[in-house]
């Protein structure tokens, strides 16, 4: 395997174990932000992006321009509107024939909606605008990930979510492999490795100064048992290199049980790591907690030098 020169740069050794810790939705809901913003506080989370489209995005605005110095938040790149709860819909069109409106005037629900329907020039104008948007309330966006995985459906949206993100300076999520659910890994049906010509894709980005990640998991929005032990087994074999482990943290309250099915996912995650068990895992296992932030100075450093 391959030593990231990430961990070059961040004064680690080729052995090191740099992770980033990742709340995902923030925004979808107000348990979202509150559980992102009660583990900021901890000594765990390092790193969040948000749902630029949702009810709770203007909030989650509010919360990182009067927490900027701690604040390490990204776009969450947003093609669908999967929560049957509470939809939400495009900020750069209301055309039916861009493909990323349903017939109700959503964003679609599915990744694979989009993938069939949307007109890859709209994908485009929505990514551009999530990230404007953004920007125009106030967050110093650290990095650009995508709800869903929504963004790697096709080629096209791809190509755009990786140039957007050079025009704004900010890294994209980047992986060689694929994303393993931790309840796939203990069920023994993790994917099969990244294929060649993704693996090449993956070194010219890194050629040009991108941080690739060689690893990403998530906690599973399936289960919400075990996040503790589930967790602990990761920290034992985790391979070195630069990992992100995702997770989708949010308090119980009924707003939120009354939006997802699987809200008590949701809320295991909010509880494992705002644990002291959880803290003293990753203490034990001795891998370096980083955040997006740092990855996006190399990158600004390597476009001017570039």
């Amino acid at each position: 395997m391959r030593s990231n020169p990430i961990l070059k740069k961040l004064g680690l050794a080729d052995n090191d174990r740099a992770v980033i810790i990742h709340a995902d939705d923030v925004g979808m809901s107000h348990a979202s932000l509150a559980a992102y913003a009660d583990l900021l506080d901890g000594d765990l989370l390092s790193s969040a992006s948000a749902l630029v489209p949702c009810a709770w995005f203007p909030a989650t605005a509010a919360f990182c321009r009067d927490n900027a110095a701690k604040v390490d938040m990204g776009v969450h790149v947003t093609l669908t509107s999967d929560v049957a709860g509470c939809r939400w819909s495009a900020l750069s069109t209301r055309d039916p024939a861009s493909g990323l409106l349903d017939d109700l005037g959503y964003l679609p629900q599915t990744p694979e909606a989009v993938r069939d329907n949307a007109d890859p020039a709209a994908v485009h104008a929505e990514i551009q605008a999530q990230i404007e948007h953004a920007l125009a309330a106030g967050i110093d966006v650290t990095h650009i990930d995508t709800h869903q995985f929504t963004i790697a459906e096709r080629p096209e949206f791809f190509e755009s979510y990786v140039q957007i993100a050079l025009e704004h300076g900010i890294p994209p999520l980047l992986i060689r492999g694929h994303a393993v659910d931790l309840y796939d890994l203990d069920h023994g049906s993790a994917g099969d490795e990244a294929a060649g010509e993704i693996a090449e894709y993956m070194q010219m980005l890194e050629a040009q100064g991108l941080p690739v990640l060689d690893n990403l998991y998530l906690t599973p929005l399936r289960t919400p048992e075990g996040r503790v032990e589930q967790i602990g087994r990761l920290l034992d074999n985790m391979l070195p290199g630069l990992t992100l482990l995702i997770i989708h943290p949010a308090q119980d309250t009924p707003e939120l049980r009354a939006l997802t099915r699987d809200w008590q996912a949701r809320v295991a995650d909010y509880t494992a790591f705002s644990s002291d068990a959880m803290r003293t895992l990753f203490r034990k296992a001795g891998v370096q907690i980083i955040g997006w932030k740092v990855l996006r100075d190399m990158l600004r450093n390597a476009l001017q030098q570039g």
